[in-house]
């Protein structure tokens, strides 16, 4: 995503939707929320708590409502981006037409209401989980003191995700083909996924 600096330069950055966006930051400065780039996109947020965000894509432009789960959504305007968002919603648009400045307005000005509420999912603190250790990948690092050491090095995180690849195995031999695999990464200190992240 190229970094922006000002609302202005996004909305000539996406001048496909270019009329669209001015369109809907011209209902959303009908409010009071202040105006910001955050993650490179213009962001709208009301006491420091982010209320909104405009989005635009290849085949579509959006509203990204950060709570939008409590809005009543009455119209049937909203949809869930992604399975693992709890709170984000988003009013999507393919074209300027779709655009009903009233009906935007009011879903704007209920999540302004519903921050000032206090409606808003807190994120959730979760707690270290215990590395357990699969009987297999455990006995092949008690046979091989140099990959054990490497491992007891690594991260938790790492750690979980070794094991965690071993016990998905439902055959013995799959768990030990996977074990004789994973030992070069665990002797090199990476972890199982790190070759996709660093894509």
């Amino acid at each position: 995503m190229k970094k922006v600096s000002s609302v202005e330069e996004y909305i000539e950055t996406n001048s496909h939707f270019k009329e669209a966006l001015q369109k809907l930051r011209e209902i959303v400065l009908k409010t009071n929320l202040d105006e910001s780039i955050k993650w490179s996109a213009p962001t709208y947020s009301l006491n420091g708590k982010n209320i909104l965000g405009l989005g635009a894509f290849k085949k579509h432009f959006c509203i990204w409502f950060f709570n939008g789960v409590f809005l009543k959504d009455e119209n049937q305007l909203l949809e869930q981006a992604k399975e693992k968002t709890k709170a984000l919603r988003q009013m999507r648009f393919s074209s300027i037409e779709e655009i009903a400045p009233n009906i935007v307005l009011a879903y704007i000005k209920e999540a302004i209401e519903n921050q000032k509420l206090g409606k808003e999912i807190k994120a959730v603190k979760t707690t270290k989980k215990d590395v357990v250790i699969p009987t297999e990948l455990k006995d092949a690092l008690n046979g091989n003191s140099s990959v054990k050491e490497a491992f007891k090095a690594l991260s938790p995180a790492k750690q979980r995700e070794y094991c965690e690849h071993i016990a998905s195995a439902k055959r013995a031999t799959t768990k030990q083909s996977r074990i004789e695999k994973i030992k070069p990464m665990i002797l090199k200190g990476a972890g199982l996924h790190d070759k996709y992240k660093n894509c």
